[in-house]
């Protein structure tokens, strides 16, 4: 391994673990013993996001009306995002 993919691995875990520690609220030297275990859900994450990005993009590709799919998506993404902000909630049973 060279000394730059080493220095990159380095920085990238290390930012993985201070943003754990921030996300989750808990001291940075708990998050260092699981460093590994963090990688690997990073890499878990990672994995499933490209897995799904692909399968998207292969189905819209094949679909007869791509910008139709993509309109409708917006949509529901603008919706969501304006009745947040309105703070409106849904009833809970």
């Amino acid at each position: 391994m060279s000394a730059r993919a080493a220095a990159i691995s380095g920085l990238v875990v290390g930012v993985l673990v201070l943003g754990v520690a921030w996300l989750f609220d808990v001291s940075v030297s708990h998050v260092t013993l699981l460093a590994p275990v963090v990688v690997l859900v990073a890499a878990a994450v990672a994995g499933l996001g490209v897995f799904w990005y692909r399968a998207a993009a292969d189905s819209l590709r094949q679909s007869r009306h791509p910008r139709l799919i993509l309109g409708a998506a917006a949509a529901v993404v603008v919706l969501g995002i304006v009745l947040t902000v309105l703070g409106v909630e849904l009833p809970r049973e």
